[in-house]
């Protein structure tokens, strides 16, 4: 049986970040009576009001009945309100209502702490650099995903896309992980 290493393990320290920082979050939604993914609907229903239950479930990576759930929680809150598409009767958009406004501004405040909470004790300048760090390894993995198998550069980005074409350069995949966390 093969001996572990002694030292930290990158990807185990990152999932016991990600993990304990879900707790935290939970841990604080659940003080107004909510959940982790009843926040994360929220904001991204702030971000972009209108979402249909399908496109929602996509950005929140979950199924489409989990929102349609988590939809009648809200709703039952007044918190949200489907409203029917113009243009198309099947799709419901949803948006916030009025007194969502309230606690958009806690669940702001909550993640300004947590943010604090994670920062705490770190200079301004290694914060920089570890959220730099962080999109750099989103984006890596990000168009690690596009490849489609093909070999990667010592950036991260496809050597050579499917069909001899050069994929995307690390800036414009580092672009797009900044914009895939809204």
């Amino acid at each position: 049986m093969s001996q572990l290493p002694a030292e930290p393990d990158l990807l185990l320290l990152l999932h016991d970040v990600a993990r304990l920082l879900r707790l935290e979050i939970d841990r604080r939604a659940r003080l107004h009576g909510m959940n982790r993914a009843q926040w994360a609907m929220l904001i991204k229903l702030a971000r972009h009001p209108g979402l249909s239950q399908k496109d929602l479930a996509e950005l929140l990576e979950v199924e489409p009945m989990s929102v349609a759930r988590l939809t009648d929680r809200l709703a039952a809150r007044n918190l949200v309100e489907r409203r029917a598409d113009p243009r198309d009767r099947r799709i419901w958009r949803l948006h916030l209502t009025e007194a969502a406004r309230p606690l958009l501004a806690e669940i702001e405040a909550q993640r300004g702490a947590v943010a604090a909470l994670i920062g705490s004790g770190l200079a301004p300048e290694t914060m920089d650099m570890l959220v730099g760090e962080l999109l750099r390894i989103k984006a890596t993995l990000l168009g690690a995903g596009r490849c489609g198998g093909a070999a990667h550069d010592e950036t991260g980005a496809c050597a050579a896309a499917p069909g001899g074409m050069a994929a995307a350069s690390g800036d414009d995949t580092t672009a797009q992980a900044e914009q895939e966390m809204v």
